[in-house]
Formats: structure tokens, C-alpha cells, sequence
């Protein structure tokens, strides 16, 4: 189901920060299923998953199925995602029983030759923060102005950037409440979940793609190389832009 409202629904008041300091320092010695349980709870009918079908974000999907199946999820199609990519949302569906109207597609306002024709061919070679605003972060804003809240796969040793992350915060760029439940998680410990609970996954993080992003800025990794080094390679850049 492709998403594309842009008229916000949110109602709640803004937490203080101090308030989500609080909040989130009390889930550092719980599990992640107890924030989730937590935010499905407070924020129900007005919170979403945030799903690029990694690995992270596929136990998130197991772990809120379980707690409230009814939690919608969206995913950002760049229109350069993998194949493998593509097929492992058509498991996840298949396998949670989830519903077209739980699933939102997400898409940019141009589409691939739109945006070649106004800014040039392979703009992600070029100008990759550009690209990525057009493809990732405008789509992004458009679809959070529907919701209060949302939950991410964000962990701290993923990347520097991410390395204070707490379980609840306030997204200042997006202007809602931020749910990060695996913060504290190492990706043994998503692994072993995953493993555990038979949770599918895409076959390319087998074949050396710890992040796995679009066809275009995304590239094996390495034994011993940082899990992002695989994205934008020979540029300066850790982050698309969702995320700080």
C-alpha cells in the first residue's frame, strides 16, 4: 500500500526533554520488548515502524507482532532497492499474516528518471546527500507527520554517530517522540534473536552486507571493517540523513 498522505494527525503534548531522560534511563537495565510494550501502549494508533527490512528492524517486527500485531510498519522505497530486499518484505507479510493497509509504501515525489532529468544522471554518485534527500528523507518527513511517535533499529555500536542513542527521544528534525528499543543490543545478540525465533532475514547478510541500503550505495563489507563501511563508499558519509 503505497503511503501518501501528508496531512498530520498527531494531538499529544510534547514531552520535556527532561521527562524523556527519565523515561528512557529506566528501560537501560530492561529489555527490548519491555520499551516496545511501553510505546505500543502510550502512543496506540498514533506510532509506526520504521522497517528497511535489515536485520534489525526484521526482530522488530517478530517482537511487536507479539506484543500488538495490529502495529503498522512503513518502508521507504528508493526505487533502487535490492531484489532481495523486495522479497523479504513479500516474506515478512506472508509470514506475520500482515495486512496491505499495515504495510505502507513509502516513495519519493520523483520518481527515477524525474529526478535524472532535473538533477542529472546517477545524482548518488555526485551528490549523494542530495539523493538521499529526495529519495529518503522528504519521504520520511511526509509519512511521520501521521504519527506521534515511531521505533527504529538504531543501536549504539552501529556507528559513532549512534553511539549515545537512547530509548526514548525526542526526533527534533521530525518533531515526535523516538522509540529506539535495541540500543543496547550488540548485532550478536540480533543475531541470536533471530536465530531463535526463526525470523527471516535477507540472504545478502550472509554474502558479507551487514547494512544493507539502495543497489547503488551499498557494498559488501570486509572481515573486521565497520558494519556501515559497505555505504557510500569513497564519500564522507555514515548517515542518509533519517537519523541526526
Amino acid at each position: 500500500m503505497e503511503h501518501t498522505s501528508s496531512e498530520p494527525v498527531k494531538m499529544g503534548v510534547r514531552p520535556s526533554d527532561a521527562e524523556l531522560k527519565a523515561l528512557s534511563d529506566s528501560f537501560e537495565s530492561k529489555q527490548p520488548q519491555d520499551v516496545l510494550a511501553y510505546a505500543l501502549d502510550r502512543y496506540a494508533g498514533r506510532i509506526v515502524l520504521a522497517c528497511s527490512f535489515g536485520a534489525e528492524d526484521v526482530a522488530l517486527v517478530d517482537m511487536i507482532h507479539r506484543l500488538s500485531p495490529q502495529t503498522p510498519l512503513f518502508y521507504l522505497d528508493t526505487d533502487f532497492l535490492f531484489p532481495e530486499t523486495y522479497a523479504l518484505r513479500d516474506r515478512i507479510v506472508a509470514a506475520y499474516g500482515l495486512l496491505p493497509s499495515q504495510v505502507l509504501q513509502v516513495k519519493p515525489l520523483l520518481t527515477p528518471d524525474q529526478q535524472a532529468a532535473q538533477h542529472g544522471d546517477a545524482l548518488w554518485a555526485r551528490e549523494p546527500d542530495r539523493c538521499c534527500q529526495i529519495r529518503k528523507v522528504e519521504p520520511l518527513t511526509r509519512v511521520l507527520k501521521n504519527y506521534e511517535a515511531w521505533i527504529t533499529g538504531i543501536r549504539r555500536d552501529q556507528a559513532p554517530t549512534r553511539a549515545t542513542a537512547g530509548f526514548v527521544e525526542w526526533d527534533q528534525k521530525f518533531q515526535l517522540v523516538k522509540f529506539n528499543p535495541l540500543a543496547k543490543w550488540s548485532a550478536a545478540d540480533v543475531w541470536a534473536y533471530i536465530r531463535i525465533n526463526d525470523v527471516p532475514y535477507n540472504p545478502l547478510h550472509d554474502r558479507d552486507y551487514p547494512s544493507i541500503g539502495c543497489t547503488h550505495c551499498t557494498a559488501p563489507v570486509k572481515p573486521g571493517d565497520d558494519p556501515r563501511a559497505g555505504r557510500w563508499q569513497n564519500f564522507g558519509k555514515t548517515e542518509c540523513g533519517l537519523h541526526k
